[in-house]
């Protein structure tokens, strides 16, 4: 059985400025992300976080439902950034996943692109980011975090054999407090220095798994088909076709060939 969620011990272990200084927890909530979209809107300070035991209505990218049970992290971070470091916050917010999982317990991950965590090869945690724009500028930005914690993800179905926990991996179950907050210094680090202009995504491609391989990636309704040889600044990734031509890819879904 897992613990009951304690907000206090989370705030506890907090070193931040800013993130998570504001933090709305609620045991169970349709989506993290819809109650951070509302406060958002109405004036929510940045580094606002929504926290939940569980998400009756969780979803990932492109639309996809995210299996939400008892035992996970399900979070969403409200932030304000300029308009040129959209594009870091997926990267922020892996390597932010990625560190802490490696200090608190030890385990070793390594990312998927565009925004899986992985550990043995199997999704530990994924990331959703969405951005409100007025003109040129930000109104807002979003980034959801889920991670499988102490939850059994053998009783999920499909999910089972592409997914894992900490709780599985290290054969016991972890403080959800104590990765959170781990997960909220380390983005808030991470944030500030991407705007100070260090090159966090240099860390980022260093850990991606899928670079040097064959792979197909489906974006929309196109395909593409080739050697991962890189990723930009940006975290576009840049494949290598058959015949030798490069293709510049932003987001979407990857799978070996």
């Amino acid at each position: 059985m897992t613990a009951r969620f304690s907000a206090k011990a989370l705030r506890e272990s907090l070193t931040t400025s800013f993130v998570g200084r504001r933090l709305e927890y609620r045991a169970a909530l349709g989506s993290t992300q819809e109650l951070a979209r509302e406060l958002a809107q109405t004036g929510a300070a940045e580094g606002t976080v929504v926290l939940a035991g569980r998400q009756t209505a969780g979803r990932g990218r492109l639309d996809r439902s995210w299996i939400s049970p008892s035992g996970g992290l399900y979070l969403t971070v409200v932030l304000r950034p300029p308009a040129k470091h959209l594009k870091a916050l997926v990267i922020i917010a892996a390597l932010a996943v990625a560190r802490a999982i490696e200090r608190l317990v030890g385990l070793q991950t390594t990312l998927k692109w565009p925004n899986d965590v992985l550990v043995a090869g199997r999704k530990l945690s994924g990331i959703l980011s969405e951005s409100e724009l007025v003109g040129e500028g930000v109104s807002y930005a979003l980034v959801g975090i889920g991670v499988n914690v102490n939850a059994d993800m053998t009783a999920y179905g499909e999910a089972a054999p592409q997914a894992t926990s900490v709780m599985t991996e290290l054969g016991r179950e972890v403080s959800r407090e104590g990765l959170a907050a781990a997960i909220l210094n380390e983005f808030e680090a991470l944030y500030l220095a991407a705007q100070a202009g260090e090159p966090i995504h240099e860390e980022w491609r260093a850990r991606l798994s899928t670079l040097g391989k064959q792979v197909q990636v489906r974006f929309g309704e196109q395909v593409e088909e080739g050697l991962a040889e890189d990723v930009d600044s940006d975290g576009n990734l840049v494949l290598r076709r058959a015949d030798g031509s490069p293709v510049t890819i932003a987001a979407g879904d990857v799978t070996l060939r």
